[in-house]
């Protein structure tokens, strides 16, 4: 592989450029961002290439190499789909577009032009998601019937973001994120790894709120509170939170036959994944309070220091397509995977206070564990 352009030098940038060097293999070409200043300063402090324009990136970027897209998410359709038509490959931050048309056309214009399209978030390869998926596999918790995840990060219009800025002086983009809303900003990081282990969600069962007035100018009613039962077509049931208003809480259990198996981090990619067998005392049914942990034999991956909430390789995505493109196999993370992902996250974020069922278009398989946590 020759290498990864990146579009787009905001706040996530810079946590993608701690994580790309821990691949000596997977140089950056060059960057490009519309705003100049900020394209300088990222460029001055990480000491790579500044592309003079898009066409000026996508024009050098070459053919077996990745475009990485990590601008605003009200742009990502406009230059995956540059990207794409320029004939690169394409990796870009969540989601993969605001509508779902616009997906669509995404993922046939990669298979028309015989791309890899994939989209964030790649914690789903991370340890701690290979872990808990090896021992659903395994049947450590018997078989599993119920899940409950939640993705809470706190009252965050309260928090002093306006202090938050990234290694390179960008801020953290608190319209964008308002905006945009939790729920597609953060549903991903748990939704992956559901997919990745029962397959497709075959019908979706949600709510969503604004509950928070007067976070962005001018305001918008983007909910920050969305809440679905995700009935899976293997049989698994699914409960998934998002908010920006609940206290924090990035758990994931996996209710089983046997007991339960839990996490508590969904930004940690070392997070401890423990098992919690079921048991009777007397007349009492419970699972055990400390739990056993669940571990994988060897090696995993390459690991980044925590940096603020998180402490992911925001790289693993990009590793996972660099690898697929060498061995000429298909991606883990596949445009099918990313297209299924994007329907569900949308169907979370617009049901409003009465949606219903909705039931989804589109399908995509368990993905294959990493072959360390096979």
């Amino acid at each position: 592989m020759s290498g990864v352009s990146i579009i787009g030098c905001g706040f996530v940038a810079d946590l993608y450029m701690r994580s790309l060097a821990t691949y000596a293999d997977m140089p950056v070409i060059s960057v490009y961002d519309i705003d100049a200043g900020r394209l300088a300063k990222f460029c001055a402090f990480h000491k790579v290439r500044a592309a003079q324009s898009l066409d000026d990136l996508l024009a050098q970027h070459p053919r077996d190499g990745i475009v990485l897209n990590l601008t605003n998410p009200h742009a990502h359709y406009e230059v995956n789909r540059a990207a794409l038509s320029a004939g690169c490959h394409v990796y870009s931050e969540k989601p993969l577009a605001l509508q779902m048309d616009h997906a669509q056309a995404l993922t046939r214009l990669a298979a028309d032009q015989g791309l890899m399209l994939a989209s964030a978030p790649c914690s789903v390869l991370g340890e701690a998601a290979q872990t808990l998926a090896h021992a659903v596999r395994s049947g450590v918790a018997g078989t599993p019937r119920l899940i409950y995840a939640e993705l809470d990060d706190g009252f965050i219009p309260q928090a002093p973001y306006a202090d938050w800025r990234s290694d390179s002086g960008a801020p953290w983009p608190a319209d964008d994120e308002f905006r945009v809303g939790c729920t597609l900003e953060h549903a991903g990081y748990y939704l992956t790894w559901l997919i990745a282990m029962f397959g497709s969600v075959e019908t979706v069962v949600a709510a969503s709120a604004p509950l928070i007035p007067g976070k962005t100018d001018p305001d918008t009613d983007t909910p920050d509170f969305s809440v679905g039962t995700l009935f899976f077509k293997d049989g698994v049931v699914a409960r998934l939170t998002c908010s920006i208003v609940a206290p924090h809480d990035h758990s994931i259990r996996v209710i089983g036959d046997k007991g339960v198996l839990a996490m508590k981090a969904a930004w940690d990619n070392s997070a401890k994944v423990r098992f919690h067998r079921r048991m009777r005392v007397r007349r009492r049914l419970l699972e055990s309070p400390a739990g056993r942990r669940v571990r994988l034999k060897g090696p995993t991956h390459p690991k980044v220091g925590r940096w603020g909430a998180a402490s992911m390789n925001f790289a693993l995505g990009v590793a996972e397509m660099r690898d697929a493109i060498a061995a000429g196999r298909p991606s883990r993370l596949s445009a099918e995977f990313a297209l299924h992902l994007n329907e569900v996250t949308l169907a979370l974020q617009n049901a409003g206070r009465s949606a219903g069922a909705v039931q989804m278009q589109t399908t995509c398989p368990p993905m294959e564990p990493m072959p360390w946590a096979k």
